[in-house]
């Protein structure tokens, strides 16, 4: 496993004044994100923390490397009374820019259909939003890194 990279550590206010704190995970982490918590090595599994001031962790993101090694699929979660602050949009951008420093080319996820806010949420992100033929509930999202 690769060494923790501190380097991606920053520091961000939220335009509601609130300060939080979006790092890469540590195994320390775990009890606080149980339900997020897969084994990160930093390499072809990257995930990133919000923590609020209190130290709670408000969000997560995340990419795992597909087996082609030139794009990852994304995942992003955050907290319901977190929602709409603009976390889940620095979660995001510590995840492009470390999936770009890792070369990938591609970013994709499956999206519920039904979920219109994660879907606008892409598309101002600049991924592009296809249909899947296989499940029409779901869209993929897809964007170039």
């Amino acid at each position: 496993m690769a060494d923790y990279p501190l380097h991606l550590v920053r520091r961000r206010k939220l335009a509601d004044g609130r300060e939080v704190v979006v790092r890469p995970m540590r195994a320390e982490d775990a009890a606080a994100e149980r339900e997020f918590l897969t084994r990160v090595d930093y390499d072809r599994h990257m995930a990133f923390v919000c923590e609020a001031a209190d130290g709670a962790i408000v969000g997560n993101s995340r990419y795992v490397v597909n087996p082609d090694g030139r794009s990852c699929e994304f995942g992003v979660v955050v907290s319901d009374d977190w929602r709409r602050s603009g976390v889940a949009q620095l979660l995001m951008e510590a995840l492009f820019r470390a999936a770009r420093a890792r070369k990938l080319d591609t970013m994709e996820g499956l999206v519920s259909s039904e979920n219109r806010d994660m879907l606008a949420f892409a598309r101002a992100l600049g991924f592009e939003a296809g249909a899947q033929p296989a499940d029409p509930a779901l869209v993929r999202v897809v964007k170039k890194l």
